[in-house]
């Protein structure tokens, strides 16, 4: 596809609460609405059994199943202004049941950049201490999984044999990247 001249006017097809479909030349693309974002968050528990990554499953319409998922939220979702650490603590603690005393911001990433806009914030949550059952809020219905990070491979191939949906951010923990530097 032909790139747009960057003073091509975007013009917005369709608007909803959350999301927006734009297109730009003849490029058409999903935006978040109200330059919200997400913060993602990679939990993880060091205690007397070992180090363990904090992971969370839900139902997602647009798959029709459910997903596994590293905890996340929107930034700024509910109208007021707010920064990714602070949605983090909140989506943390209302997913999980968690709370993390130390917070270290990786960086901003796209999960898919050729369709959608959106980014999203990563940050490591540690100090973890339980504090509440999780499951999320409003009848989100969220399963909370605390994974031995040794048993993560393990893990996900059993979730994907159950037909259970994969967030592309849980490849992180497969490759190792990160947890190497925990």
């Amino acid at each position: 596809m032909t790139r747009p001249a960057p003073d091509a006017p975007i013009e917005t097809r369709w608007e909803g609460r959350y999301i927006t479909v734009q297109q730009q030349g003849t490029w058409e693309y999903v935006s978040r609405a109200r330059g919200i974002h997400a913060a993602v968050i990679l939990a993880i528990e060091e205690a007397a059994d070992g180090r363990h990554v904090i992971l969370v499953e839900q139902y997602r319409v647009p798959l029709k199943r459910h997903c596994l998922e590293l905890p996340a939220g929107l930034v700024g979702d509910e109208g007021v202004a707010e920064v990714a650490e602070s949605a983090a603590q909140r989506e943390l603690e209302e997913e999980t049941g968690y709370q993390a005393t130390h917070w270290r911001t990786v960086g901003e990433f796209f999960s898919s950049p050729g369709m959608v806009s959106e980014s999203f914030t990563l940050l490591v949550a540690t100090g973890l201490t339980k504090v509440g059952p999780g499951g999320g809020v409003g009848g989100e219905d969220i399963i909370v999984h605390r994974v031995p990070i040794a048993e993560v491979a393990d893990f996900v191939a059993a979730k994907r044999a159950e037909g259970c949906g994969i967030d592309v951010r849980v490849t992180m923990l497969l490759a190792g990247g990160l947890l190497g530097d925990l």
